[in-house]
């Protein structure tokens, strides 16, 4: 067994969202192109007989039961126990990167690598789907980060995943305007703004209503196909994020959105633009601290680290 891992947990944008449907659960139906990116939290994990604790140093993210990276070690051990050693335990070392409740998935993603690391460190040889079983228990977002996949077509409440293709060839210039943004709030919202629409939230007990083939295989996803039914909820109340993305797109981006439930916004520098990139960044950065730019995750990249 190995003594001590360290993952790579990435960011995700939506490059596409569309909310079809609620279940009779409360739980709300999708189909979105999620992509990751190459912005990393850091998952340290060090076996520890008998105890199961979580740091988080340079955060003010709880330490406890309310952090879900604790929560997903909580949870591997109370369902693979037969697996484990009678005195299994861990320390796990969250460093973050990844801004918090920004609509990038990073809570997901730590999650994510907590469980996969901990398979890794105990060699409980559990299967890629038994861990989006349990990843799904946290957070619908969880399992994505479960498999290696850069791109995925996700339908159902998130954990129907089917491996895509995204982005080629781009930057990806992330603005976090700073303010945290309730994913519940914003579902519990999202009716207002799509009253009249096709698809409206009618509760649905339809096993195919959800089975939304993914309309970009075969093709090179483009800026026109940016969508996101959450935005408009959210820029509703925080007029900030227009603002933003019209500061993006005037900077030379060929497409710009809010990702997830928000509030970060993200656009899109084709590589014909990377000086406008370089220059729109630097702008971005004097006015809001939580600006990156990125590329999209290769596959080749690793979720590992020496």
């Amino acid at each position: 067994m190995h003594a001590r891992i360290c993952l790579r947990a990435p960011a995700k944008i939506n490059l596409y969202l569309r909310v079809i449907g609620r279940r009779p659960d409360g739980y709300h139906l999708l189909a979105s192109l999620m992509q990751k990116l190459a912005l990393f939290d850091r998952v340290e994990i060090e076996r520890v007989p008998g105890l199961m604790t979580l740091d988080c140093p340079d955060s003010n993210l709880p330490h406890n039961q309310d952090n879900i990276a604790l929560r997903a070690a909580h949870l591997f051990g109370d369902t693979f126990v037969e697996r484990l050693p009678e005195d299994y335990g861990a320390r796990i070392v969250l460093r973050k990167k990844i801004p918090i409740a920004a609509g990038l998935g990073g809570g997901s993603s730590d999650a994510a690598a907590v469980l996969v690391g901990l398979d890794k460190i105990f060699q409980t040889g559990c299967s890629k789907q038994e861990l989006a079983n349990l990843g799904v228990q946290l957070g619908a977002d969880v399992p994505l980060f479960i498999y290696d996949w850069p791109v995925a077509w996700a339908t159902g409440i998130g954990e129907t995943l089917i491996e895509a293709d995204g982005l080629n060839d781009a930057s990806v210039l992330l603005v976090n305007p700073g303010f945290l943004v309730s994913t519940k709030w914003v579902y519990e919202n999202l009716p207002l703004t799509l009253e009249g629409k096709i698809f409206n939230l009618t509760n649905s007990n339809s096993n195919n209503a959800w089975r939304i083939e993914n309309p970009f295989i075969g093709r090179s996803f483009s800026k026109s196909d940016l969508y996101n039914d959450l935005e408009q909820v959210t820029q509703n109340f925080f007029k900030e994020i227009c603002m933003i993305k019209e500061q993006l797109t005037t900077g030379g981006a060929s497409g710009a959105l809010m990702s997830g439930s928000g509030p970060t916004v993200f656009a899109v520098f084709d590589r014909a633009h990377l000086k406008q990139a370089n220059a729109c960044y630097l702008r971005m950065r004097d006015m809001y601290r939580q600006t990156f730019l990125v590329k999209p995750l290769q596959k080749e990249q690793s979720r590992f680290e020496q």
